[in-house]
């Protein structure tokens, strides 16, 4: 069994110990999250595992063979390829696999044809070469090496591109793309032990729902870095949180581990305390008598006792830290109205018909498949997108927060979005270009953005955004994109404001900064409209849900008919809808209708639903029956590989001549079937999307 195992490991940078004396074991079928504050040195921890950089001491044991794959959180970018030879390139090390074997037959094929008076040694170096062989021959069979493309095809479908990207060259696809497209990579390596460093940070909700569902199927060990609290309660077995350079293990998922480490602080908070109040003492007795020569002994006493006190400290990552922000100012009833609204981007339809009335109050929800238009209708509201067809207003009094990770990461403009915007009522989420280019600190910067009475609260509210310690003197112009847009976001709630549109407003957060900013928003007055792919988030906050919908027309021949693009608006959180979509079972009855032209009636609409169902079902049992196929075509293939390996075999000319034509016959059988299966997987992922 495959495994990598790490005893009493130590690295330090510079006067820092990052890890002290940590073991840690991963093996088949491990499942591991690994817990800690921002800094606490995962990210170390996983390239030591991944063997990408030193420790400074401990022992580090690998099984033979054993692969490690790791993801870190970003900065890949691809270049020159398209994204099937991209993700092609994951089966590299097969292709060396591949070579030995060819290798290793030719060495077999002199042997064989060599008279029958071979030596013992002979015959004991075909045997070591036989064996050798087989052992390649079963790497590359497990590695699925035969079936990449229909590997390749399921992998990169579900972590959410589409068929007509795959020929499409990977310079062209965005960095959050291009994380997916590495993530593809390592899930298609099929590694034995699978480091993955936040793999849900670019991820929607699909794709998100996707990995899970196929790392429950992975036969290999993982260790998880995420931010996503319902993704690794579904994934991960044990929990390890590095704290201080010292690693503990907790067993169980991670909502296990939280209640577990809470009974931990409660007592530690206890003691921290405890100890605090005793360091206030001793301090003030040492500031009383230090200057008095009679008691200046008895001072320099307790100075070192103070100095050999072991202090008690508590996670960054577990400290409750309560903040709040401005109260919104006052409004009418309705925050926002929208009728008739529409968008295209040339001849693709983005949103058509929307009409819509929000509640001040209201938190809303935006959901759907990835170009349904979530961002574009967030941009409209926020009206930073004034070319659409309909008309919005918003309520009396309403003034409005945009925050997006376009608005907070694109700061090389000299103007950026939220100062071009035609609503004079907005607040956009971004930071001057004038204030980054200055030496202005990050405490200095919002100081000067927070009202005056929210400035003792400063340092509290940067911590919460994970700006702590020393990283409250970093200069703006060195900020990472994460960092930017914490701050951009926090910003933007320092401003008084009664409707705040935030598009994916929990990236770059960890969990305790999650669970601070939905405790802020969910005591927030005023009204909020969001996209977000954070499943704990989205059902706690939200109050209703708006679903926007990509379905083929009825007309597919005529331009501009191949979408129809609709929504429906749900008066529950996100949780209700969820139930409502699965009691529905796909059928899509409308609790609002919007005036689209050649909508179908209920009626009809019900009797298509049912048809694609039934055809769904059918292309189901397909599929089935060609993977039944496939499987057994790769059985016998592999059967009568084996057999060519056997002296008997190889040894004959017409046998091995009559092996090998029964396994080209095989071979170009399942080439055949590979291409029915994937014709048929495209047109079952494409009924399913109806």
């Amino acid at each position: 069994m495959a495994f990598v195992q790490f005893s009493k490991v130590s690295i330090a940078f510079g006067e820092r110990d990052i890890l002290s004396d940590v073991s840690l074991h991963l093996a088949a079928g491990s499942r591991a999250a690994l817990a800690g504050a921002n800094g606490a040195g995962k990210t170390t921890l996983m390239k030591i595992i991944a063997g990408l950089i030193e420790a400074d001491s401990g022992d580090r044991a690998l099984e033979k063979n054993c692969r490690i794959s790791y993801l870190p959180q970003s900065g890949i970018v691809h270049h020159g390829k398209t994204l099937m030879e991209e993700a092609e390139t994951a089966y590299n090390s097969i292709l060396l696999l591949l070579k030995k074997m060819d290798e290793l037959g030719h060495i077999l094929e002199q042997t064989s044809n060599k008279n029958e008076n071979a030596s013992d040694n002979n015959s004991d170096r075909t045997e070591q070469l036989l064996i050798e062989h087989h052992h390649l021959y079963e790497a590359v069979e497990n590695s699925g090496y035969y079936r990449r493309e229909a590997r390749i095809s399921q992998v990169l479908t579900g972590l959410g591109f589409r068929f007509n990207d795959f020929q499409r060259n990977v310079d062209e696809f965005s960095g959050g793309w291009q994380m997916r497209i590495a993530l593809a990579k390592v899930l298609l390596e099929n590694p034995d032990i699978m480091l993955l460093d936040e793999p849900t940070n670019y991820l929607d909700i699909e794709a998100r729902t996707w990995l899970e569902s196929h790392l429950s199927s992975f036969s290999g060990g993982c260790l998880l870095v995420s931010h996503d609290r319902f993704f690794l309660d579904r994934t991960v077995k044990e929990v390890y949180e590095l704290f201080q350079g010292n690693l503990k293990r907790y067993a169980g998922n991670y909502t296990a581990y939280e209640k577990q480490r809470e009974m931990e602080i409660e007592g530690l908070v206890k003691r921290y305390e405890e100890q605090q109040r005793e360091i206030e003492k001793t301090e003030a007795l040492i500031r009383r008598f230090r200057y008095k020569a009679s008691k200046a002994a008895f001072a320099q006493d307790l100075i070192k006792r103070l100095d050999r006190m072991e202090r008690v400290e508590i996670p960054e990552n577990l400290k409750r830290i309560n903040i709040s922000f401005p109260s919104p100012p006052h409004s009418g009833r309705i925050a926002l109205t929208m009728e008739g609204i529409g968008k295209s981007y040339g001849e693709r339809q983005v949103i058509s018909g929307l009409d819509l009335a929000i509640d001040a109050g209201e938190k809303l929800l935006v959901v759907g498949p990835n170009g349904a238009g979530k961002s574009t209708l967030l941009r409209i509201i926020a009206g930073e997108d004034s070319s659409y067809e309909g008309s919005m207003k918003l309520g009396t009094g309403i003034s409005v927060g945009y925050f997006s990770q376009d608005a907070a990461d694109n700061l090389s403009r000299d103007r950026l979005s939220g100062d071009k915007l035609s609503n004079d009522n907005l607040s956009a989420a971004v930071l001057p270009k004038g204030n980054l280019s200055s030496s202005m600190t990050v405490e200095s910067f919002i100081e000067e953005e927070a009202p005056t009475s929210l400035i003792p609260k400063v340092r509290g509210m940067l911590g919460a955004f994970l700006f702590r310690g020393d990283d409250v003197f970093k200069s703006l112009s060195v900020l990472s994109g994460g960092e930017r847009s914490r701050l951009a976001l926090l910003k933007m709630l320092l401003k008084p404001i009664n409707l705040l549109v935030l598009d994916e407003p929990t990236n770059h957060l960890d969990l305790q900064s999650k669970d601070i900013l939905l405790d802020c928003l969910k005591s927030y007055k005023g009204t909020v409209i969001f996209v977000s792919h954070d499943r704990d988030f989205m059902e706690a906050l939200s109050t209703k849900t708006l679903e926007l919908s990509v379905e083929r027309s009825s007309s597919p021949g005529k331009p501009g008919s191949a979408e129809i693009r609709r929504h429906r608006l749900f008066y529950g959180n996100y949780a209700y809808y969820l139930d409502r979509v699965e009691r529905e079972g796909g059928a899509e009855e409308y609790e609002k209708t919007p005036p689209v032209q050649n909508t179908l009636s209920s009626a009809e609409k019900r009797e298509q639903d049912k048809q694609n169902q039934t055809i769904i079902r059918r292309l189901e049992r397909q599929e089935e029956a060609l993977l039944k196929i496939l499987d057994e075509l790769e059985a016998e293939k592999a059967k009568l590989e084996n057999e060519l390996s056997k002296p008997e075999v190889y040894s004959s000319g017409e046998e091995t001549k009559a092996v090998k034509k029964k396994i080209n016959e095989i071979i170009l059988n399942l080439e055949t079937r590979t291409h029915d299966w994937e014709a048929v997987a495209a047109e079952l992922q494409s009924q399913r999307n109806l």
